[in-house]
């Protein structure tokens, strides 16, 4: 275990940086994890870190132009939580940011929904990490189960490794499926652009960085695909963001993503990018959406 736990380590901390670095002790001083790279994958087959990481370990300081310095407190868990995983020369990581504290967008009810259905319906959400968005669909009302996935390539490239190419032409995206008698396609578009994902940043979320992290919608009847379009130009008309949204509507097959992904946020609830990025968004839908969260 000691030595997969060296090799793993050593391969995540293969990137250097020139500038706003996050220094890691331990190994080699001379090597830095870049925070705004994409996650650095892992070689290793089967991890036994487990806790810690699942094949990947992400930059935890996000983009200066957004986000305040990482307090002194926020510093000491990510570094407890990664020593306690038993990962060799991560807990020494010097951490300069945070994630901010997140807060709903306040939005209006779209206009235009797609017409109740008596049976359980299917939306397809492209918007970052596809760890915080599966948290956060599943604490809302009504959603029925949602899983973590691709979309927007092919079978043959639907996978972790290829998909961290950023060649495939594949979003992380999570598929959700929905009881419309008790919450509406609308209403998941609202939580979508509100908090589940920042709608104006373009092949990226907070620290990922790629086009597998754009944000893009996969409509999967002609009536989502226009209540979407519709949302959307009911958000830019009312300026509810201070730059414009770049959501694509895109066509493509959902293809579940490994199972290792699948309940990342409930099974890893000490992993440093949990608590640094998704557990804040997790509160502010709470908070935003009292009576849609449960």
């Amino acid at each position: 275990m000691q030595d997969e736990r060296a090799a793993h380590g050593a391969f995540i901390l293969q990137r250097y940086v020139s500038s706003h670095r996050l220094v890691v002790s331990g190994l080699r001083p001379d090597i830095a994890v870049d925070p705004f790279a994409t996650r650095v994958r892992s070689p290793v087959a089967s991890c036994s870190v487990r806790s810690a990481c699942s094949r990947c370990i992400r930059a935890t300081r996000p983009p200066p132009s957004r986000l305040p310095p990482m307090s002194r407190r926020r510093a000491e868990v990510i570094r407890a939580t990664a020593a306690a995983a038993g990962l060799i020369g991560i807990a020494a990581l010097v951490t300069t940011g945070r994630a901010d504290a997140e807060r709903a967008v306040p939005l209006p009810t779209a206009r235009v929904d797609v017409p109740a259905a008596a049976a359980p319906q299917t939306a397809v959400l492209a918007g970052g990490c596809f760890w915080g968005m599966e948290a956060v669909f599943q604490r809302v009302k009504g959603v029925r189960s949602v899983t973590a996935g691709y979309a927007g390539g092919t079978a043959a490239t639907a996978n972790y490794p290829a998909v961290s190419s950023e060649r495939t032409g594949h979003a992380e995206a999570i598929r959700i499926s929905y009881d419309p008698s008790r919450v509406s396609y609308a209403t998941l578009l609202r939580v979508y652009f509100s908090i589940a994902h920042d709608p104006t940043q373009v092949d990226r979320q907070g620290p990922d960085s790629g086009p597998s992290y754009r944000s893009a919608i996969f409509p999967q009847t002609p009536q989502q695909a226009a209540v979407a379009r519709a949302y959307v130009a009911q958000l830019t008309a009312a300026h509810s963001f201070p730059r414009p949204i770049v959501t694509k509507l895109e066509q493509g097959r959902f293809y579940p993503a490994e199972a290792y992904h699948q309940d990342f946020f409930d099974r890893n609830p000490g992993h440093p990018y949990i608590v640094t990025w998704d557990k804040p968004k997790v509160a502010a839908f709470r908070a935003g959406f009292p009576t849609l969260a449960r």
